[in-house]
């Protein structure tokens, strides 16, 4: 017969505070990125055009998408940002939503869009670099 493993009283509250520590912080870093929209959207888009991560025809069209994402990112629910992550998720240890989110935007969708010549770097390059930018606005 299988023992049943019942956590105590004391583990279960210790793992709810964990799990509600990590949610909160989420929060707070979706919530801040409402504030500096438009300063993460410019210094990321420049940041990956002169780490040449992006090659693009306009500048202004790259940083417009990526303040389009960001505001979806504000509006939308937790399922939507897993599940628009879950592909990266492995990709650092502990990664930042907001750059994980970032990430995957530059490469599943701005890929395809119609000012962005070609995508360079790995992806723990393209990471890296949003990640720098957004913990200056960002906390974690």
């Amino acid at each position: 017969m299988a023992k049943m493993f019942r956590p105590s009283n004391r583990e279960s509250v210790i793992l709810s505070k964990i799990e509600s520590s990590k949610e909160r912080s989420r929060k707070n870093s979706i919530n801040s990125v409402r504030d500096n929209i438009d300063q993460l959207s410019n210094t990321i888009a420049t940041k990956l055009i002169e780490k040449k991560h992006i090659e693009t025809t306009s500048k202004n069209s790259l940083e417009e998408q990526i303040g389009k994402r960001l505001h979806t990112l504000c509006n939308s629910e937790d399922f939507d940002i897993d599940y628009q992550i879950a592909p990266f998720r492995n990709l650092v240890t502990h990664p930042h939503v907001v750059s994980l989110y970032l990430t995957a935007f530059v490469l599943e969708s701005l890929i395809n869009h119609k000012d962005v010549i070609d995508i360079f770097g790995t992806d723990e390059e393209i990471y890296s670099c949003i990640n720098r930018q957004v913990q200056k606005y960002v906390p974690q």
